[in-house]
């Protein structure tokens, strides 16, 4: 008898873990669906409003050449994504996530973790679009990422970060670039090994301050 009351209890925390890994994860509080169609880079020039595609596992390796590695394996295609897209990225079937961040950076550790997804060993691409309000030279993209990332813009490489970093605020400025009136494509991929990880993204004008509230739109 015991051991059938044994048996049967054992059964059910393997039953009851099941479904509490199976249950939906709340959301961070820090991440939320984008309401209206556009919004604006704040009073620092950090973009809050992005396109996050669902982790992609790889080795996780940060060098240079692990990174492109990484990249080809998994390449994006060139169109510009809509929430809810599905494709598949090597072997594994991801759907993009629009997503509007209260921070300066967007907590990639958060939402996959939110999602039951990896978070360790995994590529996770980004995108969005800055909509300015006219032609802007002598600009440069400024961003920070946990762990290594490639970052272009309107289809132009202009960063790249290697190995194992924390996301510092301009840890990664780009060289002088133009923005053209109208719509600019930002598109990123971040690579973590492991633990913590985001990223985050702003324009510094010609002086190198911060560009503040320039459109920012996912249509």
């Amino acid at each position: 008898m015991k051991n059938r009351c044994l048996a049967f209890t054992l059964l059910m925390v393997v039953a009851c873990a099941a479904v509490a890994q199976d249950a939906p994860r709340t959301p961070a509080p820090s991440l939320t669906k984008p309401k209206g169609a556009t919004t604006r880079a704040d009073a620092r020039g950090f973009i809050h409003r992005w396109l996050v595609l669902e982790p992609v596992p790889v080795p996780g390796r940060l060098t240079e050449a692990a990174v492109r590695d990484a990249l080809e394996a998994a390449p994006l295609p060139d169109a510009l994504p809509r929430a809810g897209n599905a494709l598949t990225l090597a072997n594994t079937a991801v759907k993009w996530h629009a997503l509007e961040t209260s921070n300066y950076n967007v907590n990639l550790y958060h939402f996959a973790w939110a999602l039951s997804k990896p978070t360790s060993n995994v590529l996770f691409w980004a995108t969005t679009v800055v909509d300015s309000p006219r032609e802007m030279s002598g600009v440069r993209l400024a961003i920070g990422s946990n762990a290594a990332s490639r970052w272009w813009l309107n289809g132009e490489p202009v960063i790249a970060l290697n190995d194992d970093r924390q996301a510092v605020i301009d840890d990664g400025v780009s060289k002088r670039l133009t923005l053209r009136k109208g719509r600019n494509v930002i598109r990123a991929a971040i690579i973590n090994g492991g633990g913590a990880t985001d990223f985050c993204a702003r324009f510094l004008d010609a002086n190198d301050q911060p560009i503040p509230n320039l459109g920012v739109t996912l249509q």
